[in-house]
């Protein structure tokens, strides 16, 4: 082989091939067209497409650091940050007290929270708070998030007060908020009357009820509101009567006399009556063929 073949072999090896050439020039022309600015929303369009792949692929990590891309690349792309928030809250295990478990929670907020800055009305970041304060105030119980939690549901209420959905989480929190207290205003009692102790079904005493009634009756009439507001919007949501049942048990908490405790009591049985009679229909409805 003569120097020239050489040469020439050697200038065919380092030749760009086609393809190359044509990304290079398309390249070019995005930079000429678009400017870089124009190239790097493609671009973060192109890395949302591929973290919502993995999102639904169960790749949280993958997905994550192409969201967080496509964010820095284009601030403005909206469903960059709500799908970065929603792979964070993906990722929290309510009830579990590490550090990274409670990271993911705090990221959650905080990227729901930056598409509010930008968008005040956007209902998915609204819900998306909501629902992870909610988790996150379990365990540990911390009732200021539970509280948080509700002003985010009100704030959906008052963008469309037509959705049962945000008045049967208020209803559940108050319901969560009153039983709690209730349960451990009978711990404290038992304790200090050792020889009278009461059963949770039982009346609370007098004075505990009247302790009980200023701490709590207000949350739960609130909570019944809500509950009653969330089934006249959906007449079979089965789930906000099984928690309207549970607050008029602690509404019978509240009262002094036994005709008012027991047509409480009444009215919670009867919702579950209407809550199997929802379920058995449902149940009795045909079933779509499958494919």
């Amino acid at each position: 082989m003569t120097h020239a073949s050489l040469a020439g072999a050697g200038s065919v090896a380092v030749r760009p091939s086609q393809s190359a050439r044509r990304v290079a020039a398309l390249a070019a022309l995005c930079l000429l067209v678009l400017g870089v600015s124009g190239c790097a929303k493609l671009h973060a369009r192109d890395l949302l497409n591929k973290g919502v792949q993995s999102f639904k692929n169960g790749q949280y990590d993958v997905a994550i650091e192409d969201f967080k891309q496509a964010k820095d690349l284009d601030p403005t792309l909206l469903n960059a940050r709500l799908y970065l928030a929603t792979a964070y809250a993906t990722q929290y295990i309510p009830g579990a007290p590490s550090q990274e478990n409670m990271q993911f929670g705090n990221q959650a907020i905080a990227e729901f929270k930056e598409v509010l800055q930008t968008d005040p009305n956007n209902l998915s970041a609204i819900d998306g708070i909501g629902s992870i304060l909610f988790q996150m105030a379990g365990t540990p119980f911390d009732e200021a998030k539970f509280e948080e939690s509700k002003t985010f549901h009100q704030k959906h209420i008052s963008l469309q007060p037509n959705d049962p959905e945000p008045y049967y989480w208020i209803g559940v929190i108050d319901w969560t908020l009153a039983f709690r207290a209730n349960g451990l205003m009978r711990v404290d009692y038992n304790k200090e009357h050792i020889n009278k102790q009461i059963k949770d079904t039982d009346p609370l005493p007098p004075a505990v009820r009247a302790d009980y009634v200023a701490k709590e009756g207000a949350l739960i009439d609130e909570g019944i509101a809500d509950l009653k507001k969330a089934i006249q919007l959906r007449p079979d949501y089965d789930d906000a009567m099984a928690y309207l049942n549970l607050l008029y048990r602690r509404k019978a908490d509240t009262v002094e006399s036994a005709d008012e405790r027991a047509a409480l009591t009444k009215q919670a049985d009867d919702l579950i009556d209407q809550i199997k009679e929802i379920k058995q229909k449902r149940a009795d409805q045909p079933q779509p063929a499958g494919g």
